[in-house]
C-alpha cells in the first residue's frame, strides 16, 4: 500500500459511528450552523494525534488529496502533518505555505484553523511582512479571520505580542462569535506572559469589546478588576 492509503486505512480503524454522530453536533453541522454539510468517521483528537506520526512520508500531494476530503478528519490529520511538516523540513515550507493558502477553502471549522494558523502561517509570516494577516482579517470569510488572529499565537509564545493587538483591533467589532473567543482567547494569551499588555489594550477598547470577546480576555484578571471590567 502506498503511505496515504495505509494513513486512510488507519484511520478508519480508528473511527468509531458513536463517535461520529457526535461530531456532528459538537462542530454545528446542522442547515444554518456554520459547519453544515460536514462529515466526520468518528476519530477523537488523541487518536489524529497519534496517527500523524505515521503521515512523516506523506508527500504534498498526499496532504492536497487529503486536504481535499469530504471527511473532516482527513483534513484535521492534514494539517496536523502540515504543521509537523513545517518545523521538520526547513526545504518545504515555502511550499507547504502556499498549499494552506491554496487549500484554505478547505480549512473550514474551528479545530482545523486552531491546529494550524500558527504553525504554519504564524511561522511562515514571522521573518516576512504580515499583510496576509491583515487581509485575512479583513476577509468575508469566518475562518479566515480566525486565521489572523490564531496565527499570531506564534508570536505571542516567543513574547512578541504587537502583532496580536494589532489584528485583535482589527477584529474588535466583527459580529461572529468564534472570532470573539479567538481574540478573547489570545488577548488572555499575551496577558499570561505580560498583564500589563493586555491590561492597556483592554482599558483602551473594553467598551467596544463584544460580551464574549472581554470576558474571555480577562478570565485571568484578579476578581475585582476582572469585576470592574464587566461593570462597565
Amino acid at each position: 500500500m502506498t503511505p496515504l492509503t495505509t494513513v486512510r486505512k488507519h484511520l478508519r480503524d480508528a473511527a468509531n459511528p458513536a463517535d461520529a454522530e457526535g461530531a456532528l453536533r459538537f462542530f454545528k453541522t446542522a442547515p444554518g450552523e456554520y459547519g453544515h454539510g460536514d462529515k466526520f468517521l468518528g476519530v477523537r483528537a488523541p487518536a489524529l494525534r497519534k496517527l500523524v506520526r505515521e503521515c512523516d512520508d506523506l508527500s504534498l500531494d498526499d496532504l492536497s488529496t487529503l486536504l481535499d476530503s469530504e471527511w473532516h478528519e482527513e483534513r484535521s490529520l492534514a494539517l496536523l502533518s502540515m504543521s509537523r511538516h513545517y518545523a521538520k523540513r526547513a526545504e518545504e515550507r515555502d511550499a507547504l505555505f502556499a498549499l494552506y493558502f491554496a487549500k484554505m477553502r478547505r480549512i473550514n471549522n474551528w479545530d482545523l484553523v486552531d491546529v494550524s494558523a500558527e504553525h504554519v502561517v504564524g511561522a511562515h509570516l514571522r521573518e516576512r511582512s504580515r499583510a496576509p494577516l491583515t487581509k485575512l482579517a479583513k476577509s468575508k470569510v469566518l475562518w479566515e479571520r480566525r486565521i489572523a488572529i490564531l496565527a499570531t499565537f506564534h508570536y505571542i509564545r516567543r513574547g512578541e505580542f504587537e502583532e496580536t493587538l494589532r489584528i485583535a483591533k482589527l477584529l474588535l467589532h466583527d459580529p461572529h462569535d468564534l472570532i470573539h473567543k479567538a481574540v478573547g482567547w489570545m488577548l488572555r494569551e499575551v496577558g499570561q506572559r505580560d498583564q500589563e499588555a493586555e491590561e492597556a489594550f483592554v482599558r483602551e477598547h473594553a467598551h467596544q469589546m463584544p460580551r464574549t470577546m472581554l470576558r474571555y480576555a480577562i478570565e485571568k484578571f484578579p476578581e475585582p478588576l476582572r469585576q470592574l471590567y464587566l461593570k462597565r
